[in-house]
């Protein structure tokens, strides 16, 4: 409907300004203070960066309730692990957060949702440019499978801290006899992770097959 069509524009325009603003932000910083920036990013940006990536909750939703026709579980997978890296891992250790490769990963995630957000946003009002769909369904391929390994290098710098401080390891009272020591969660997480990835880089060439085929393309330059 009009009404359910004009807030997916409105969600995707507000991600599409809060993205834009993260990945300006890191591009002037960069600019003005060069590597001095890359430590203080998650201090500078992190809260826009938490503020978008809860709000990316909604998609699961809108596709849950139909007015969205994306793949469930891509979907799922791709914004749950985004919200474990950035909120489990990297928010609850201050050691991390200065990490560099912390700016490498909203350098992808936010390269990723600009490209996507302004895609959204157009294919609302049935506008569709040739190279920014080619842009849309080709960036993702390679940039994805980086955010994967830069998400797995951050749970594995963070794996020290968790086991000096005990985050989250939780030692269950009597008559319990066991405990979670959270590294191990973390270390079978990264095999969640990189299983994922191969389901949802399938997914991404399927997508980009169903978009940029030859008869998809004659039909939209039309």
């Amino acid at each position: 409907s009009f009404i359910m069509n004009m807030y997916l524009f409105v969600y995707d325009l507000t991600q599409f300004c809060g993205h834009s603003w993260i990945f300006t932000n890191m591009i002037i910083r960069f600019m003005t203070f060069g590597k001095d920036s890359l430590a203080d990013t998650f201090h500078s940006i992190g809260l826009v960066m938490r503020l978008c990536q809860l709000l990316s909750v909604l998609e699961i939703l809108h596709i849950l309730i139909g007015i969205d026709k994306s793949h469930l579980l891509p979907r799922f997978l791709q914004i749950t692990e985004r919200i474990i890296v950035l909120f489990v891992v990297i928010n609850s250790q201050e050691e991390v957060q200065g990490k560099y490769v912390v700016c490498v990963l909203f350098f992808l995630w936010n390269l990723l949702d600009v490209v996507r957000y302004t895609y959204n946003m157009l294919a609302r009002m049935g506008i569709y440019y040739l190279p920014l769909t080619w842009l849309n369904f080709s960036l993702c391929i390679p940039l994805y499978p980086l955010s994967v390994l830069a998400k797995g290098f951050a749970i594995c710098v963070s794996l020290p801290y968790f086991e000096s401080f005990g985050t989250y390891s939780i030692q269950l009272p009597f008559p319990f006899t066991f405990s979670i020591y959270f590294p191990y969660v973390l270390k079978m997480y990264l095999l969640v992770l990189f299983a994922g990835m191969c389901f949802i880089i399938q997914n991404l060439f399927s997508e980009r097959m169903a978009h940029l085929g030859t008869g998809n393309i004659k039909n939209k330059r039309s």
